[in-house]
């Protein structure tokens, strides 16, 4: 399993329609196949800072997962929706595993 993290720098003023961008893959996501962990917006500090996390299994399974989301209805109109209303000035992405497993409990 490995986990992407997509780092956003977003539009200050815009961030009801990174809301709205992030409520979308909140439904797309996962039904293209992504443990979608969830989207998190500017609430306190930075004001242009967001986050995007999900968990899938594979580099491969990465590959397909994004062929169904680019084909997907609404995976199609959220990326539309970004591109023509431009509040993500930057994106990057990065896959981690998790290193820490198992967790113990006290």
């Amino acid at each position: 399993m490995i986990t992407c993290f997509i780092r956003y720098e977003i539009d200050p003023f815009r961030k009801d329609d990174f809301a709205t961008y992030a409520r979308n893959w909140g439904q797309a996501i996962p039904r293209c196949g992504a443990d979608l962990i969830g989207y998190f917006g500017p609430h306190e500090g930075s004001a242009t800072t967001a986050y995007g996390v999900y968990n899938i299994g594979s580099l491969a399974a990465y590959e397909a997962y994004r062929a169904r989301l680019a084909a997907d209805p609404l995976g199609r109109e959220n990326y539309e929706f970004a591109r023509r209303e431009r509040f993500i000035l930057k994106e990057d992405r990065i896959f981690l595993r998790n290193v820490s497993l198992p967790h113990g409990k006290e």
